[in-house]
């Protein structure tokens, strides 16, 4: 079938809820979706001119046919879609596949030991330990025992490169016991390393008990350096423990959740918390869509229900999918007991979600090599206010005024989360009288659309992805009004808001909803980059005006001299010093002089001048 005969095969479906089943030429299914109203979802692939990423396009260019199934309720839908895409894997439904395999703790085998990571089993002459499901664990179980004993981690050999060469900067910040100074005997080294691994295999609680009893025996014993050394190992472990409480859930089984974005990946992190604290991170990256609500309505459901996934009795997300009901329901009997499915508002689960979001970013960041801090910035950006395509292209705007109600406006690009000063541009009011910063952001506005449907070139003629304006509400509801009807319309806006202490604060719509940053570093600072050079713009733009003014002013008091010669002479000679200077010839030859003028301006700087001057 073409594109269109299935579009009109579509349309005669029911506006009931139920699974489609989408074929290739050869019958092979390649993709399976479940749907509210069939007709609408069904349709929206099909009819021309609906916009879809990547991935969707090419399912749809491989579509010859579809099937459907009608069920009583969305529940039934969803309930079938998994069971369904459980049998016949589609190649375009996402594969929840991440990129870990087991890993181990590495020992290896030498006089002098080193302990480390591992994903893999690849050296005979070593001992291993595991193999654990999580490398993420590991390595914070191998960092945490070289942190607290001190072990070297750097490329030195020993006994071979003892006392060769100064130890390191680990060693002078007490990171590390710097065996290569020679002062660390074979015997104490092996005792720091079979207590690393001890922590590793028994835990903190127990090493603990360990080390007071040692601790005790020194003391007792008049080994007061040795004592010492226990001790700082004990609080060492302690300080570990404490920071952890970072990365505690106040639920024993928890998973928090969060995905973002980027223009053709998306990225799912999951941070896993079991007895409270956290003792995994997965990562799902999804190539070739950047839209990342369909990736989630799909993915959370299949993570827990295909795989057989282990249901904890709450899960935290960055939002909610669609029929979020049905799935906490269907999790909730599959788990035999019921599950909590909700977006954290405040507190530390909203700080771990925040966490998971971040890590996800940095995901995408490492794959697409977008790796700069500005880039990282603007990705995280659009993930938190939602956008539906990253903000490449963002203009802001700043209104600046001084005491005779003359209002100017400064306009700055920021292009892939850095300044684009060619594209940068102000504005001199022409129509507003006195001081009104609503309706001078609001004329500023109206002559930028005005330019692009002018066919204006370069960056004028080019549409933003995200348009920040300097103030609140009043503000945007102004320049959402003139926006309405142009090609401007659909582009996201928002009001860059301050703090009493005149720092940036958040983002705000024209309905006043706000959206905090102090929460996000990275958007906060990039905010308050693009919020500080959109300040400086128009108040540089008004200083020179207003510097301006001053020199015209001084001019305008030589007898004989108005305005616009005063700008003549200003534009020619640049400044009022130039003019004092200059000879008579030389300013009669200044375009828009006459040598009236020039005769009066000439006899006020260099003699008094005649009564009754010549005036023009």
């Amino acid at each position: 079938m073409t594109k269109f005969e299935l579009w009109k095969k579509a349309m005669l479906l029911p506006l009931l809820p139920g699974v489609y089943i989408i074929r290739d030429k050869t019958g092979q299914i390649i993709y399976i979706g479940k749907a509210k109203r069939l007709r609408t979802r069904v349709s929206q692939y099909f009819r021309e001119g609906v916009p879809h990423d990547a991935k969707v396009t090419k399912m749809i260019q491989s579509a010859f046919d579809f099937d459907v199934i009608v069920t009583q309720s969305e529940f039934e839908a969803l309930v079938l879609e998994c069971s369904q895409i459980k049998q016949h894997k589609p190649k375009y439904n996402i594969l929840l596949k991440d990129d870990k395999g087991y890993s181990y703790v590495k020992v290896s085998h030498e006089g002098w030991p080193r302990i480390s990571a591992a994903l893999q089993k690849d050296d005979e002459n070593a001992e291993y330990i595991g193999p654990y499901t999580s490398s993420f664990a590991v390595r914070e179980m191998v960092e945490t025992a070289c942190d607290v004993f001190r072990l070297p981690r750097c490329g030195k050999v020993f006994p071979r490169d003892i006392g060769k060469g100064r130890p390191c900067l680990n060693a002078h910040i007490g990171k590390c016991m710097a065996v290569c100074s020679g002062k660390v005997s074979e015997a104490q080294y092996r005792e720091a390393v079979d207590s690393a691994l001890h922590l590793i295999r028994r835990g903190q609680a127990e090493m603990l008990d360990i080390l007071r009893a040692r601790m005790q025996q020194a003391a007792e014993r008049l080994e007061f350096e040795r004592a010492a050394l226990i001790r700082d190992q004990i609080a060492a472990i302690e300080k570990v423990s404490r920071g952890q409480k970072v990365v505690r859930s106040s639920v024993d089984e928890q998973d928090v959740i969060a995905f973002a974005g980027a223009q053709d990946a998306v990225c799912a992190a999951i941070l896993r918390f079991r007895e409270g604290r956290l003792c995994d991170k997965r990562e799902f990256l999804f190539r070739g869509t950047g839209d990342v609500a369909a990736v989630r309505d799909e993915f959370l459901p299949r993570y827990y229900l295909e795989d057989e996934e282990f249901i904890p009795k709450s899960i935290a997300v960055d939002a909610l999918p669609a029929g979020d009901a049905d799935l906490a329901r269907l999790l909730g009997e599959v788990r035999g007991a019921k599950v909590q499915f909700y977006v954290p508002q405040r507190g530390d689960t909203a700080k771990l979600v925040e966490m998971a979001r971040t890590n996800a970013f940095e995901r995408l960041a490492r794959e697409s090599g977008r790796t700069s801090r500005e880039e990282r910035w603007m990705d995280e950006l659009g993930g938190l206010l939602g956008l539906e395509k990253l903000p490449r292209n963002i203009e802001a705007y700043d209104i600046s005024n001084w005491g005779d109600g003359t209002s100017v406006a400064g306009m700055v690009v920021f292009e892939d989360g850095r300044p684009k000063k060619a594209g940068y541009r102000r504005y001199k009011m022409k129509t507003v009288p006195g001081t009104d910063d609503y309706a001078s952001m609001a004329e500023t506005l109206g002559r930028r659309v005005r330019e692009y449907m002018d066919g204006a070139k370069g960056q004028f003629g080019t549409k933003p992805d995200l348009i920040l304006l300097d103030g609140g509400r009043g503000q945007v509801s102004a320049v959402r009004a003139v926006l309405a009807g142009t090609p401007f319309a659909d582009v996201p806006l928002l009001g860059m808001v301050k703090d009493d202490r005149h720092r940036t604060r958040g983002l705000i719509d024209g309905d006043g909803r706000e959206i905090a940053l102090a929460a996000h570093r990275g958007p906060f600072t990039f905010i308050s980059n693009i919020q500080d050079e959109a300040h400086r713009w128009a108040n540089d733009y008004r200083r020179r005006l207003q510097k301006g003014r001053s020199y015209s002013s001084t001019l305008e008091g030589v007898p004989g001299v108005g305005p616009a010669t005063s700008r003549a002479l200003l534009a020619h000679f640049k400044t009022v010093a130039a003019v004092r200077e200059a000879s008579e010839a030389q300013l009669a030859a200044a375009k828009g002089v006459s040598r009236l003028a020039a005769r009066n301006v000439h006899r006020y700087f260099h003699g008094p001048a005649a009564p009754g001057a010549d005036k023009g």
